[in-house]
C-alpha cells in the first residue's frame, strides 16, 4: 500500500481510506472481518461520521469489531465528521454540536480520541468562533489531534481559518472520473460552448494544493451521488474499455485502475472506498500498485465522456 504524509498532520497514512458508512448493515464478525482484511492490504485510515447509520450506528459496529481484531489503536488512524443532523433535518456547527457530537463519537468508536475530526458540509448559519472554541477545546482536552473538513469552498475555509487557530489539513470532496468537475473548469475555462466550464468548486484543487489541504476523494466509483458505479455500467462502453485495458496489463481490477486514476494526480490524494466485500477491498487496494503513465491519466479521462477543447 502506498502511504502518503499528509502536511502538518498525520504521517505514513495509507493512500487508500476504508470508508464505514455500510458498516451497520454488518453483523459485529462480519464488520470484524472487514477492518481486518483492509488493515491486512495495508488500510490504515478509517472514515467516519456521526450520521453514518441510525443513531451512529456505523461508528458503534467499528468499535464494537474492532474489539475483535486484535489490531492495536495506536497503529490505526480513525477519523469521524460532524455536523450533518438528519434527525433534526439541519446542518449544525454549534460549538454544543461539535462537542457533544465528538464526545458520542468517542464512546461509540471505543477510543479516547480521533485522529482527525472534519466539519461535514457547510452549516450555512455557523459562527466561525464558536466553532474556533469547540476546537480549542477539543485539542486541549486531547479528544481530537487534527482538524479538517468536508465539501467546502475556498472561501468558506478561508472564513474558518480566520479564526481556527489549528491547520485546517483536510478537504473531503467527491471526485471520480465521471464526477471530474473538480479537475474540468481549469481545462475548459472561458468556454461558452460546455458545462465543463462552470466553476462549480471556487478552485478548491488548486486552492487545497496551495494551501497544504489535502484532498480526500469520496465515491471514486461513483455517478453522481447515488448513481451506482460505472465499472461494468452499459452506460459507460468507452470507459470501461480503457480500464479494461490497463487492468490486463497491470495484472489489477478495473475498480484499482479507476482509483489509481485518483492517486495518480500530483495532489497526492487520498481515496476513500466504502465498499464492505472483503474480495472488492483486496481488489481496489491494488489501486497503489498501478502504473499510470501521463498518456494514461488522459486516456481514461477522455474515455469517460470528455473531450480537450
Amino acid at each position: 500500500m502506498k502511504n502518503i504524509n499528509i502536511l502538518n498532520g498525520p504521517q505514513n497514512v495509507s493512500a487508500v481510506i476504508q470508508g464505514c458508512m455500510r458498516m451497520p448493515d454488518l453483523s459485529v464478525n462480519e464488520a470484524a472481518k472487514v477492518i481486518s482484511t483492509a488493515y491486512d492490504c495495508g488500510i490504515n485510515f478509517f472514515d467516519h461520521a456521526t450520521c453514518y447509520g441510525e443513531n451512529g450506528a456505523a461508528e458503534t459496529r467499528f468499535g464494537e469489531a474492532f474489539k475483535l481484531t486484535g489490531i492495536k489503536r495506536e497503529d490505526i488512524f480513525i477519523q469521524s465528521k460532524c455536523g450533518l443532523c438528519f434527525d433534526r433535518n439541519e446542518f449544525d456547527w454549534t460549538k454544543e454540536n461539535i462537542l457533544s457530537s465528538v464526545d458520542d463519537s468517542l464512546r461509540r468508536l471505543n477510543t479516547d480520541h480521533l485522529d482527525t475530526l472534519l466539519l461535514h458540509r457547510p452549516d450555512v448559519l455557523y459562527d466561525p468562533e464558536e466553532v474556533a472554541e469547540a476546537f480549542n477545546i477539543l485539542e486541549k482536552e486531547g479528544k481530537v489531534l487534527y482538524f479538517g473538513v468536508s465539501n467546502l469552498v475556498p472561501m468558506q475555509i478561508e472564513l474558518l481559518k480566520k479564526y481556527v487557530k489549528q491547520p485546517l489539513l483536510i478537504n473531503q470532496v467527491q471526485l471520480s472520473l465521471e464526477q471530474s468537475q473538480l479537475i474540468d473548469q481549469a481545462l475548459y475555462m472561458n468556454n461558452k460552448t460546455t458545462e465543463f466550464s462552470i466553476n462549480r468548486d471556487g478552485n478548491a484543487l488548486d486552492y487545497c494544493r496551495l494551501n497544504d489541504i489535502t484532498i480526500q476523494a469520496w465515491s471514486p466509483l461513483q455517478i453522481g451521488m447515488f448513481g451506482g458505479s460505472f465499472i461494468d455500467n452499459p452506460d459507460y462502453p468507452k470507459l470501461n474499455e480503457a480500464l479494461q485495458r490497463i487492468a490486463d496489463r497491470e495484472n489489477a481490477s478495473k475498480a484499482a485502475v479507476a482509483i489509481a486514476w485518483i492517486l495518480r494526480h500530483p495532489a497526492k490524494m487520498q481515496a476513500i472506498i466504502g465498499t464492505m466485500n472483503p474480495d472488492h477491498i483486496k481488489d481496489a487496494c491494488k489501486a497503489s500498485e498501478v502504473s499510470l503513465s501521463h498518456h494514461d491519466w488522459y486516456d481514461l479521462y477522455l474515455s469517460a465522456g470528455k473531450y480537450l477543447p
